[in-house]
């Protein structure tokens, strides 16, 4: 056991007045380690190597450390706590940033921060029921439950969030208008142009809707037929993943809801006119050369289909676009493609009207701007264009 320190008092000779207090026996000076300390140490071995370490220079003359030691047990415990401390502020530290945050609310704020709505995209997607414009915080409660009980959901949005920042959602150019309208589900083709409106320049888009459907008809009249469920489901979908005004069945035109969505997303300032396409009727006639092997009613019901307006038909809504021309090459083409089917003639193409010449010698109706070909072979709707058929060889019947 080591002796206890005695002080002394010193007088120098010849001054009795001044001395100087002297303790003998004390421990000798600690040794200057420096600041030597690894901020990067983060676990519990890192921080009980670090102590053991720093107990080993401060006592040098100690050469035997055992897990019994008083010393020992402090530099563990402490090495734990640090261990739990270090745990925790990384996890704190891991939640400022979306790729690393592991906690719903936190990724949720992240991502809201980034410009993406997380509770109106999973609204959209199904993944939650309750709509985020009615109740935000039911939602919020709701999606960050949905995504502690479905991480996949939770890493998707992660992922989601940053490509959206990729994604230009705007109406500013010419080109940005037709492009963005295409992307309605209840569009087939858009096209704008800019033009002077006397004051100010005015956008004009022309729209080519899903079934050819005008922009002023009204959801269940002869002028446009009901939407599908599943349409309308796309369509519903589309305007919540957008923030637009839910669209309300039936009694809507294309012209409201395509309103709503240009005024979301035009340049304030800007006036958009939406106009219908200018249909333009078709009139052909063909003469058609069959096979020997093949009944001449199977080959008019091909030809009809293929010129026909339905799944994959020549003039099949959207397939044209606004001032394609019609030309006479595309037509023989798409015909004798057709099985059963040796040669074609076309003997008419010209639009419909007395004052339009026949077509057949140049080989190619002329359209232009917001024109679009069409030949419903409708006999009520003549102007929308026609065709006869004249078939030859074959089989009867």
């Amino acid at each position: 056991m080591a002796d206890t320190p005695v002080p002394e008092i010193l007088f120098e000779p010849g001054l009795p007045g001044c001395g100087r207090r002297v303790v003998r026996g004390l421990p000798r000076p600690l040794p200057d380690v420096g600041n030597d300390f690894d901020w990067q140490v983060r676990d519990f071995d890192g921080f009980r190597r670090f102590m053991m370490e720093e107990l080993a220079a401060r006592i040098p003359e100690r050469q035997r450390w055992t897990a019994a030691d008083i010393e020992v047990v402090l530099v563990e415990v402490l090495s734990a706590v640090l261990d739990q401390l270090s745990d925790m502020a990384d996890r704190v530290a891991a939640e400022s940033f979306l790729e690393t945050a592991r906690r719903p609310e936190s990724v949720r704020r992240l991502s809201r921060l980034i410009g993406y709505d997380a509770e109106r995209m999973a609204f959209a997607a199904g993944d939650i029921r309750t709509n985020p414009a009615a109740d935000e915080e039911a939602a919020r409660a709701e999606l960050e439950q949905a995504w502690a009980a479905n991480p996949f959901l939770m890493e998707a949005a992660r992922r989601a969030g940053p490509r959206e920042l990729h994604v230009q959602r705007r109406m500013v150019t010419v080109e940005d208008y037709g492009g963005m309208l295409e992307e309605h589900p209840l569009v087939r083709h858009a096209q704008a142009s800019l033009e002077w409106g006397g004051s100010w320049t005015v956008v004009r888009v022309a729209i080519i809707g899903g079934n050819d459907r005008v922009l002023d008809a009204v959801e269940g009249t002869s002028a446009a037929a009901t939407t599908p469920a599943d349409l309308r489901k796309r369509v519903e979908r589309f305007h919540i993943e957008r923030g637009l005004d839910a669209p309300h069945w039936p009694d809507t035109s294309l012209r409201t809801l395509l309103g709503g969505y240009v005024e979301t997303y035009r340049m304030i300032g800007q006036e958009v006119q939406l106009q219908d396409a200018v249909p333009v009727g078709i009139q052909l006639a063909f003469t058609v050369q069959v096979g020997p092997d093949y009944f001449q009613s199977e080959v008019r019901a091909a030809v009809e289909q293929a010129l026909g307006r339905g799944p994959g038909g020549f003039f099949a809504p959207g397939r044209l676009r606004f001032g394609e021309d019609v030309n006479a090459s595309d037509l023989i083409q798409t015909l004798t493609a057709l099985e059963g089917v040796e040669t074609v003639q076309l003997d008419q193409l010209k639009r419909f009207g007395a004052r339009y010449l026949d077509q057949v010698a140049t080989g190619r109706i002329l359209l232009q701007g917001i024109e679009l070909a069409t030949c419903d072979n409708d006999p009520a709707h003549p102007e929308r264009g026609s065709y006869t058929l004249n078939l030859r060889g074959g089989r009867r019947g």
